[in-house]
């Protein structure tokens, strides 16, 4: 046996891993059930709590702006006490805060639970993502499980909408809360008997300045981005904005200075990495925020019931999991850009057949088109988050990975925020025009607010009142697919352009970083392609 044959066999992970690997899924397939179940659950919550439309953005979207918020801090806590430490006390932090947000009596209560159970979620995902990338060193197995690693996110979004939608028809609201009580239980017993601690040794203490200055760099921007949905442009999110670029800079640069900075900006310098960073935040940002609507569509629209939206939510949620399973096999002939780069191309068609759905009989155009989409993001999901983890080394893993899941996250919170605005404003233009003179004044806010508020008070309304809110909500929608599509199709391009000289496969050796400009001297992060 040759040295090299000697080391690759060193790197393999063996069947204890692979156990490992099932414990690391369930804190993900938790997380896509819980973001599913919610959408699912707005117009319940929206009966039941009477939020206003700020009240209910807030709801659904608190969840995924705290973990962007706290992931980096997170994953960089997870290199210094532990990475299976971290997912412990993470597990059990999540399991609390969905209790509370189960039994939630206000909108208030509720987005508070939602934010503590964003603030604990920011600690699960990391953690995974880092130990995958410690337990499984050999760039192959690696890519195995990750593809692993996002199927199981497809299965808990192909399940939740169906559990989901089960348990909202026969209990109520607040048990999609509770799915995540079991499984944090069987994490917290399974994860110290098969999953081994990795911290980096040699780091030192958080600092807490840079801490603090992440969060205020990123808490004012989304209230900014929020701020400009809701009222549009105005003195408050500009100025909100502005004080979030501007901690933001001061963070840049305490970060340089530092000899162990909370965000290690040498990443950064990885072409590869930084492109898939990018992809990640803007692909899934527009999926994460399309959603949100496709869900009301099939249950304010098309008059679903919860569990039969679920089910025709199933399809989608079906072909990522098989074009998660299968990228991997594709990647190793074709180069990860033209891969991810092809398959944006085939979520553009998805997102163009939805701008075409209309408020009758649109609902075969629409699932069609969301099948598209979710297989045309799925290389995107699996490969862009093996390049941004694999490029780090070992003991920098927490903080690829907490950048990585911030990506995706802050992503989604967006494109709720920006295709939200898009949709509200349409909605709101044309349903405004649409309003009879003798319509009561409560009504008549209600209606004007959002379609959900439109239908709850469907009996004090006029069928053809209804049929109108539906339309203008449809046109909404139409509106912020076609620029979705339009996003992606540039996406598509950047994603061919930049990752381009990414290789395919397992065969390349790192000496080709130099083409990409990735540094490989050993004290850098490695390149990656390193390995493959």
């Amino acid at each position: 046996m040759t040295t090299d044959t000697q080391a690759s066999a060193d790197l393999r992970a063996g069947p204890r891993e692979w156990l490992g690997l099932f414990v690391l899924t369930l804190p993900t397939i938790l997380l896509a059930l819980d973001a599913t179940v919610l959408n699912l659950a707005v117009p319940h919550i929206s009966a039941d709590l009477n939020p206003s439309s700020t009240e209910l953005l807030w709801t659904v979207d608190i969840y995924g702006f705290m973990i962007a918020g706290f992931l980096v801090t997170a994953g960089t806590l997870g290199d210094r006490i532990g990475r299976r430490k971290l997912l412990m006390i993470g597990a059990l932090g999540f399991g609390l805060a969905s209790v509370l947000a189960a039994t939630a009596t206000s909108p208030e209560m509720l987005i508070a639970a939602r934010a503590l159970l964003g603030i604990t979620g920011a600690t699960l995902m990391p953690s995974t993502l880092a130990l995958i990338s410690n337990m499984f060193q050999d760039p192959r197995q690696r890519g195995v499980a990750i593809s692993v690693w996002v199927t199981c996110f497809s299965v808990g979004i192909a399940v939740g909408p169906v559990l989901g939608g089960a348990l909202l028809e026969w209990f109520w609201w607040g048990s999609v809360f509770l799915l995540a009580v079991p499984v944090m239980v069987v994490l917290l017993v399974a994860t110290p008997l098969l999953l081994p601690e990795y911290k980096d040794t040699d780091a030192g203490r958080i600092d807490l300045a840079s801490v603090a200055l992440s969060l205020v760099t990123v808490l004012p921007v989304i209230y900014g981005i929020k701020r400009l949905a809701e009222h549009g442009v105005d003195a408050v999110a500009i100025g909100t904005l502005l004080v979030g670029v501007v901690f933001g800079v001061v963070f840049v640069q305490r970060q340089r200075k530092l000899a162990d900075p909370l965000l290690d900006l040498r990443l950064f310098t990885n072409r590869a990495f930084t492109a898939a960073l990018l992809v990640l935040l803007l692909g899934l940002g527009l999926m994460g925020g399309l959603y949100l609507f496709i869900t009301q569509y099939l249950q304010l629209v098309a008059g679903q019931s919860p569990i039969k939206a679920g089910l025709w939510l199933l399809p989608a949620a079906g072909a990522l999991i098989v074009a998660s399973s299968l990228t991997p096999a594709i990647a190793a002939k074709v180069r990860p850009g033209f891969v991810v780069g092809g398959a944006l191309f085939l979520s553009v068609l998805g997102y163009a057949l939805i701008a075409m759905v209309d408020s009758v009989d649109g609902l075969p155009l629409l699932v069609t088109g969301f099948v598209l989409i979710y297989t045309g993001i799925s290389p995107m999901m699996v490969l862009g988050t093996d390049l941004v983890v694999g490029s780090a080394p070992p003991e920098k893993a927490g903080s690829a990975a907490a950048m990585s899941e911030t990506a995706m996250e802050f992503g989604i919170g967006l494109g709720i925020a920006g295709l939200g605005s898009v949709v509200t404003a349409v909605y709101r233009d044309e349903i405004s025009g649409a309003l009879p003179q003798d319509l009561p004044a409560s009504v008549e806010s209600t209606v004007r607010d959002t379609l959900a508020g439109a239908d709850a008070v469907s009996a004090s309304v006029s069928p053809e009142l209804l049929d109108q809110a539906r339309e203008a909500f449809t046109n909404g929608l139409n509106l912020a697919s076609g620029l979705a599509g339009a996003i992606v199709a540039v996406m598509a391009i950047a994603a061919m352009v930049l990752l381009r000289h990414v290789p395919a496969g397992g065969d390349e050796e790192a000496a080709d970083a130099d083409e990409t400009g990735v540094p490989t001297s050993p004290a850098e992060p490695a390149t990656a392609g390193e390995g493959r």
